[in-house]
């Protein structure tokens, strides 16, 4: 029909604009938009286009995926975004799948062999992102732990389970009759999505969720090939590829290597004395913080998981608003990968009406600081610690950071000395510039804020 083709281009268009105006701050509630509209065509289109016996069931779909996505969109918070990212991952991953294996069984035996082989490999994608998804999204709930789980033998149990599963697949392109093998590398798939994530630490875990967003991109563009949907196959695309470069982004953000990602156990390091042995710590009162950034000139405020742990963002865009009328410059340092995904930081200081204008990505504002009267850091750890630019035996050295330390003040606000996701030391809270605000950075912030309001 020349409807359901023009509504699908048109969809296409819009997810293009999507991936483009959500590349930028200040398109990306525009892009946002783009997207819900091009999935909403997309959708109309297909039930058009396709023959269908029972409308109640798929009217009931509709209804109760509308109030669960809803409820979540609503209820969920901010800080909550990771997680829900990586749970709708499980839920598309595992549809696609679902429908995959319902084409297999529904086809077989007349199945032609491009059509196992790209069957075969949706399968395995789709239902190891499922697994994976789950555990990703339990990781970062905290339902367990997120250091990595090292069992032993996994580097050559994990290759075993995901080959087996491969070579059962290749097995039915040419015998695809053999509907109990099909379960077999289902469940094999199944495995391999937990036994990788699982041995994956949180601090790994936005390249993990950009990585698994590819994954359930390539298992829908499979199957589009299934299912003779082109609108299916671009959007499958567009999805795994923009994870993919996404992930690739992450990485180098890291100076990490994929195989480095999803095998190195990143994280695992002890924990056994969380206060450190740090030496030189400097506590500072809040009416001397509050003195300091009276008189400075410029400010670049470094936000981290711990702003969004406190839901501080509103108080620090209303400490920036002061500092704005009292003259003084104010910046922001995102890190790549600051927080659980990529943008969390862009996301949560968008909620408090920061200016787009002052959020500066990390390239562009890191010959700065050395220019600066004050680095306010909130939560942040591993992304502002010099021991990835000077210490060799670091576990993050060679990680671009942000260069909080060479400001001529630095502060940092933390609930406790408490190792960051890669658990190690921060060496910038022994540098001779840096001073600690210890607690809830919400109150900390408010504090200095009400503190200043009487200076």
């Amino acid at each position: 029909m020349i409807l359901v083709e023009l509504m699908y281009v048109i969809s296409v268009v819009l997810f293009i604009l999507s991936l483009r105006w959500m590349s930028d701050v200040k398109t990306s509630r525009k892009g946002n938009s783009a997207g819900a509209l091009g999935m909403i065509l997309a959708f109309i289109a297909t039930i058009i286009s396709i023959e269908m016996h029972r409308y109640d069931l798929v009217a009931i779909a509709i209804i109760l995926g509308g109030l669960l996505g809803a409820i979540m969109a609503l209820k969920m918070p901010m800080t909550a975004v990771p997680q829900r990212t990586a749970i709708s991952h499980a839920f598309g991953s595992l549809a696609a799948a679902l429908v995959g294996t319902a084409e297999y069984y529904q086809s077989v035996p007349d199945i032609d062999k491009f059509t196992m082989a790209v069957l075969s490999a949706e399968v395995i994608l789709g239902y190891l992102t499922f697994t994976g998804s789950l555990i990703a999204f339990a990781k970062l709930q905290e339902i367990m732990s997120g250091r990595p789980f090292i069992y032993p033998g996994r580097r050559v149990i994990s290759p075993i389970v995901f080959g087996s599963a491969v070579i059962i697949g290749i097995y039915l392109i040419f015998n695809p009759s053999s509907t109990s093998l099909f379960l077999i590398m289902a469940t094999l798939s199944l495995l391999f999505g937990v036994l990788l994530v699982v041995a994956i630490g949180s601090a790994d875990m936005p390249t993990v969720i950009a990585i698994l967003n590819s994954f359930a991109g390539l298992s829908a563009t499979g199957l589009g090939f299934i299912l003779n949907n082109k609108l299916l196959i671009v959007a499958g695309s567009l999805d795994g590829s923009s994870g993919l470069i996404l992930a690739i982004m992450m990485c180098k953000a890291m100076n990490r290597s994929f195989t480095n990602v999803l095998f190195g156990g990143f994280g695992q390091q002890q924990k056994q004395d969380e206060k450190g042995t740090y030496k030189s710590i400097r506590e500072c009162p809040i009416e001397e913080a509050a003195l300091i950034l009276e008189n400075a000139n410029s400010i670049i405020f470094v936000p981290g998981y711990g702003m969004a742990v406190a839901q501080a963002q509103h108080a620090v865009q209303e400490l920036s608003a002061l500092l704005e009328k009292k003259g003084v410059r104010v910046s922001y340092a995102i890190h790549p990968v600051a927080g659980r995904m990529p943008g969390h930081m862009n996301v949560l200081l968008a909620e408090a009406n920061v200016p787009y204008e002052q959020l500066y990505e990390m390239d562009r504002i890191n010959d700065e600081f050395k220019n600066t009267d004050v680095a306010f850091v909130i939560g942040a750890n591993d992304v502002v610690n010099p021991a990835a630019l000077k210490n060799k035996s670091s576990p993050i050295y060679g990680m671009p950071i942000l260069n909080a330390y060479e400001a001529k003040t630095v502060f940092v606000v933390k609930r406790s000395m408490n190792p960051g996701f890669a658990g190690i030391e921060n060496e910038l809270f022994n540098y001779p510039n840096t001073y600690m605000l210890f607690g809830d950075a919400k109150k900390v912030i408010s504090d200095i804020a009400k503190q200043m309001k009487e200076l």
